[in-house]
C-alpha cells in the first residue's frame, strides 16, 4: 500500500511542472455495491466512501486524478444458496468490507462544466468485520483491482460525480469456489481547493 501512495505522490510531483491547472480537495459519498457469486444475495447494498483528490490537468482538456479513499462495500450472504431466497431473515449475515481504495484516473474535460473519467483502482482490504460469521476474514482476499468509468460535473468550486467500477480480479479466497467480483456505482461530492 506505501507504494501505491508513493508512486502516486511522484507521479503528481512530477507533473506539477507541465501542469495547466492543479486542485486538490476532499470528498464524500456513497457506495451502492454488489459482488457476483452464488453465495451472495443479488443486488446492490449501501455503503460509503470518504478522502481527497487531487486533480492535475496536463493540457486543457486532459489531466490526471488520483485518489486515496475509504470505502465501505456491504453485502448480505448466507450459509446456503435456498437462504438467499427464503422469506426469513434470520440465515442472512451482513458483512462490511473495509478498502483503502486508490483511484488513478484520466480526466477528459471537453467543456469546463464536465469530465469523463476512465481508470483503474486499487484496493487494500483493511478489515471484515460480520456479527455471525467468524471465517469472514479468511474468505477474502486482501486486494481488488477494478476499472471506473464515470463522469464527474463542476460547478463552482464543487464537484459531483457517478462513477461504476467494476472487478477485475477474483477476491474470493476459499477454494474451489465460485470467482467473486466486485460491482459499484458510487455517488459523491467533492470540494475542489
Amino acid at each position: 500500500m506505501k507504494r501505491i501512495i508513493l508512486l502516486n505522490m511522484f507521479v503528481i510531483a512530477s507533473l506539477m511542472g507541465n501542469t495547466q491547472g492543479f486542485s486538490f480537495g476532499p470528498k464524500v459519498g456513497t457506495n451502492i455495491s454488489g459482488i457476483s457469486g452464488l453465495q451472495f444475495k443479488k443486488g446492490f447494498e449501501f455503503g460509503y466512501h470518504i478522502g481527497g483528490f487531487a486533480e492535475v490537468m496536463l493540457s486543457e482538456k486532459i489531466g490526471i486524478q488520483p485518489e486515496v479513499l475509504w470505502s465501505q462495500t456491504t453485502l448480505t450472504t448466507a450459509s446456503s444458496l435456498s437462504d438467499l431466497y427464503s422469506t426469513s431473515l434470520p440465515e442472512l449475515t451482513k458483512i462490511n468490507l473495509n478498502y483503502i481504495s486508490i483511484p488513478l484516473l484520466l480526466n477528459i474535460r471537453p467543456s469546463k462544466f464536465i469530465t469523463f473519467q476512465v481508470g483503474p483502482q486499487f484496493g487494500i482490504l483493511q478489515d471484515k468485520k460480520s456479527s455471525v460469521a467468524t471465517n469472514v476474514q479468511y474468505a477474502f482476499k486482501s486486494g481488488d483491482f477494478s476499472m471506473i468509468a464515470g463522469v464527474q460535473l463542476k460547478i463552482l468550486a464543487f464537484r459531483i460525480y457517478g462513477r461504476y467500477a467494476i472487478g477485475l480480479t477474483n477476491i474470493n479466497e476459499l477454494p474451489d469456489q465460485d470467482a467473486w467480483k466486485s460491482r459499484t456505482l458510487q455517488l459523491g461530492i467533492g470540494l475542489g481547493l
